[in-house]
């Protein structure tokens, strides 16, 4: 990785994209911390960093701390995700969508992103009003306006931050490297590490007072310093287990199914062509982190709209749909399934690639051309596909488990994070790899550029 940043680095065109790219992200860094008026942040802090194992700590991770901080870019990426996730499904199921993402050509794409931007700008109206609506109800707005405008004034605010990076990821898609939103989601991940580690120390720290049961409850943020604490035999296991499942998430992601292909030999005046052995490579893991970032959004989307309604952190439906609990967990799993394979339905069409071989001279090995080679890849497809979703959701699932292991094992909720961890590690693992891939990609047809000039 860091020697293709290198090589990367050398060229001119690609260092001017690092750079537009790197600076694109010091603006998003810079509006994260940049607060909104008239909200009580240290406050909105204590009484999120009380609700971290919540739907509030998952959110909080998602914007790289800039949700406990009540800031200009608070809603984050959350709204354009949910945005696309909405407008991709019903371009499935409304024909009129549908033809114009795939007979429109370029005009048709202009105004299904068009679409997709406008929707944005609802939901953030929604989640921003939702966040007013809990910081209100929790009397931590104080102004001198009346309640109605400096809400106003507020959500308008919140609203302009998440169409702001919006624009700000469409631009690094455009002019820097890789997915905007990807890179976006990753930098405000990443810009937590360090309160993580310091997390971590500190509940090494607070463990080793040995307080009794009684001591904490008379604390006046006793339940907070109770979910912080760190058992010090859990820190070499945490390393560990993140080493690992970095590991595993960077084999799987170059694994693939080769399907031999065979071309047949031409004769062209004196000379012949073809003959020649070649495969098609299906990638165990198609799809990439979007399932896991997509499922993630719809999955605590019903805690998400609990939480922001007065007195809905207490009720039976917050706790069913808890981020941590067992129903969450079976509609995280199924979603990633769903996720996986509309995903990999959208980048590669058996049809297609069975047709082109067809015009190719090309065959299958013990499979005629045409139908029979498009059933062959269709099924392959399916069987890849199924692994690669099934590997996804263990892999996002699995931090989630172990944190309920640990809290059964210590008494407490001290593990309630790691599941939030475990998803913040697949997603900037998941974006480093297709960012690299994009590094190289973008080095490689420089390299077929200056050859043919």
């Amino acid at each position: 990785m860091f020697k293709t940043v290198k090589n990367a680095w050398a060229i001119p065109e690609l260092r001017k994209k690092i750079m537009f790219t790197i600076f694109a992200l010091l603006i998003f860094r810079l509006g994260a911390s940049v607060p909104v008026p008239w909200i009580d942040t240290k406050g909105l802090q204590d009484y999120l960093n009380a609700m971290s194992g919540s739907i509030f700590g998952l959110i909080n991770a998602m914007s790289g701390n800039a949700f406990s901080m009540a800031t200009v870019f608070a809603l984050g990426v959350q709204p354009y995700i949910n945005s696309s996730i909405i407008i991709q499904l019903l371009t499935v199921a409304i024909p009129a969508l549908e033809r114009l993402q795939k007979e429109g050509g370029e005009e048709g794409r202009k105004k299904i992103a068009a679409i997709t931007r406008y929707t944005t700008v609802a939901i953030a109206l929604l989640q921003g009003f939702g966040y007013f609506t809990l910081i209100n109800a929790n009397g931590l707005v104080g102004s001198d306006l009346p309640t109605w405008l400096a809400g106003i004034i507020i959500v308008l605010t919140f609203t302009a931050g998440s169409a702001f990076v919006m624009w700000l990821g469409e631009q690094i898609t455009e002019f820097g490297i890789g997915n905007g939103i990807s890179i976006i989601l990753f930098a405000g991940i990443v810009s937590r590490f360090p309160s993580m580690l310091m997390n971590m120390v500190q509940g090494v720290q607070r463990w080793s007072m040995h307080l009794s049961d009684e001591e904490i409850s008379a604390m006046s943020n006793g339940e907070a310093f109770r979910n912080s604490l760190v058992h010090p035999a859990m820190i070499p296991l945490i390393i560990i287990g993140i080493l690992a499942l970095v590991v595993f998430i960077v084999f799987i992601n170059d694994s693939e199914r080769r399907i031999p292909v065979q071309y047949a030999k031409r004769v062209v005046g004196r000379k012949m062509y073809g003959g020649q052995s070649s495969h098609i490579p299906l990638k165990v893991n198609m799809s990439g982190v979007m399932p896991i970032i997509f499922a993630q959004a719809i999955a605590s989307l019903p805690a998400t709209i609990a939480a922001f309604i007065p007195g809905g952190m207490d009720s039976t439906f917050m706790k069913v749909f808890d981020s941590n609990g067992l129903v969450y967990a079976i509609v995280y799993f199924l979603l990633i399934l769903g996720f996986s394979y509309f995903y990999a339905t959208m980048q590669f069409n058996p049809i297609e690639v069975a047709n082109n071989l067809k015009k190719n001279g090309g065959f299958v090995p013990g499979f005629r051309p045409g139908k029979p080679t498009a059933d062959f890849i269709y099924k392959v497809l399916n069987k890849i596909t199924l692994f690669g979703a099934i590997y996804l959701a263990v892999i996002a699932l699995l931090p989630i488990i172990t944190s309920n292991i640990i809290n059964l094992a210590s008494g407490s909720q001290m593990g309630r994070s790691l599941s939030i961890g475990g998803t913040s590690i697949i997603i900037v693992v998941g974006v480093a790899l297709e960012t690299v891939k994009a590094l190289e990609a973008q080095m490689l047809m420089r390299h077929y550029k200056g050859f043919l000039e």
